[in-house]
């Protein structure tokens, strides 16, 4: 089968690593790709939001099927710009996909369905938006979360614990910072605890989770500094254990099922669900419809059947065919980042020790990279996602930064204390 999957992220060179092992694949491109999926796909110049040069790319290579990675392709439609032209295709349609291209569609949906998450209130305005705010913190919030309504790259999103510090956000969304995904903000209550992601395929007819996980959102040690897209992640997450799971399946995942079924949504791909877990049960955070990254990276190290056999199960309704095996071992990633990130940075450094990371038995997911003069630079604020399993969490947190501290570029950083959620509950 010729495949072709579009993005250029650490999520799209692990998907590229995976399906790359399916005996099934005979050639497989991605779209743009990035210095790191070169290795194991053919790249393609082709931007993701290129959505007509794409299906045009597909139909005249004879694509046989295609892996939408990112949210903004999906949110803008190609999943029906490529059905359209016959080419089968696995991802949520654009109508599905605002379950994450707006924060308030998603809500809806969740109230509708009688899915656990917390409550919140929609503005376009500032004046009654700011009323909230104050009556909320007037009423004994310990904190309030301001969201942009649409995409916004990860960065839509503050926890505030202040009054002034909601009411910044909440006007700085308003004012356009995030241009027209902040023309509306979505104002929740904040939910304490600690948070668990959840990945499950469904084709609309079955829904079916991975193995759980958790990533590091924080930029720095003791989850300190800004919000990043995610500094790290393991799987599994021993917070969702056996009966937070039984949660999950009954109220979250199985009433999703059920919404998408009743409010008609073309759904043939991966729901993202990030929860909040504390003494009264999991949450909903927030839909996404597409893998998580880094916790992809995690999660796929542990997959041990065919990706591209149970992604062309679901796409073709036939999900509840499919067998997931998955390896006991536990799987680390920790995200290797450029200096500044997430705020300004520099792009361009060479980086060294690529091959002596993958020699201590890593796997080196690459997020931010491209070639310059025949060298692999840094082109990104996340720039790799270094991978490894081992007998237990402990094992596998080792492991990974053994291959971490063989690579360098000028300025890179990293946390050094991914997992220790998992290592807390050992004690």
């Amino acid at each position: 089968m010729k495949v072709l999957v579009v993005g250029s992220g650490g999520r799209e060179h692990t998907l590229c690593w995976k399906l790359g092992q399916s005996p099934m694949v005979d050639k497989l491109y991605c779209a743009p790709g990035n210095a790191g999926i070169a290795g194991v796909a053919e790249c393609v110049d082709i931007d993701v939001l290129e959505l007509d040069k794409l299906a045009k790319f597909a139909v005249d290579n004879a694509i046989d099927f295609a892996v939408v990675g990112p949210e903004a392709p999906l949110c803008a439609g190609l999943v029906d710009v490529f059905k359209a032209k016959g080419i089968k295709v696995f991802g949520p349609s654009k109508e599905a996909a605002r379950l994450e291209g707006s924060k308030d569609f998603a809500k809806q949906f969740m109230l509708k369905y009688n899915i656990p998450t917390a409550k919140a209130a929609s503005f376009t305005a500032a004046t009654p938006a700011e009323e909230y705010i104050r009556e909320e913190f007037a009423g004994g919030a310990e904190g309030i979360v301001i969201k942009a309504d649409g995409l916004a790259a990860g960065k839509g999103v503050c926890v505030a614990e202040n009054e002034e510090t909601a009411i910044e956000f909440m006007r700085s969304c308003l004012d356009g910072v995030f241009g027209d995904s902040g023309s509306q903000v979505l104002i929740e209550e904040c939910l304490f605890g600690e948070e668990a992601s959840i990945l499950a395929l469904t084709d609309g007819k079955t829904i079916v989770p991975l193995v759980s996980s958790q990533d590091h959102k924080r930029a720095f040690d003791n989850d300190e500094g800004p919000n990043t897209g995610g500094m790290g992640a393991y799987s599994p997450a021993p917070v969702v254990d056996a009966v937070t799971m039984e949660v999950v399946n009954s109220q979250i995942l199985d009433n999703f099922l059920k919404g998408i079924q009743a409010e008609g949504l073309d759904f043939k791909g991966l729901l993202f669900v990030g929860i909040m877990v504390n003494e009264h049960g999991p949450k909903v955070l927030e839909f996404n419809v597409r893998f998580g990254d880094p916790e992809v990276q995690a999660v796929m190290c542990r997959l041990e059947s065919d990706l591209l056999d149970v992604m062309l199960k679901t796409a073709e309704g036939r999900l509840d065919e499919a067998e997931l095996v998955w390896s006991d071992d536990p799987a680390v990633c920790v995200v290797m980042a450029s200096g500044g990130y997430p705020g300004s940075y520099e792009k361009g450094f060479e980086i060294t020790g690529l091959e002596e990371a993958e020699g201590e038995g890593a796997v080196v997911f690459h997020a931010g990279t491209s070639f310059k003069d025949g060298r692999i630079v840094n082109s990104g604020g996340r720039v790799l996602g270094v991978t490894a399993r081992g007998g237990d969490i402990a094992a596998a947190i080792a492991n990974a930064y053994a291959a971490v501290d063989k690579i360098h570029w000028q300025g890179c950083f990293c946390r050094r204390d991914i997992g220790f959620r998992a290592l807390a509950r050992q004690k």
